[in-house]
């Protein structure tokens, strides 16, 4: 992704399951790729064979979660991380 200017609103974006984000008022040609919705038959779903990653990736979080509060830059990414998969999830509770 490109630079993120300090106190910059960036707008998301959602089309063809692929979530973009762009600066406000910036021309749309500028968006950029920031997620995608994944389900059980992209071909790059990997299903779990085992309980075991799915604690190691919860317990990662927590950490990740942890240090943010500690750390501006880390906690403003976790924040951006969470309106991204609010936006996701609303699309796709219509």
């Amino acid at each position: 992704m490109g630079q993120l200017k300090p106190g910059a609103t960036l707008i998301y974006e959602r089309e063809n399951g692929t979530v973009y984000s762009r600066e406000l008022g910036s021309d749309p040609s500028t968006r950029q790729v920031v997620g995608w919705n994944y389900t059980a038959t992209d071909p790059i779903f990997d299903p779990r064979t085992s309980g075991q990653q799915d604690l190691d990736d919860h317990k990662e979080w927590v950490e990740i979660r942890l240090a943010g509060k500690h750390n501006p830059t880390l906690q403003k990414a976790i924040d951006n991380v969470k309106l991204i998969y609010k936006i996701v999830k609303d699309d796709s509770d219509e």
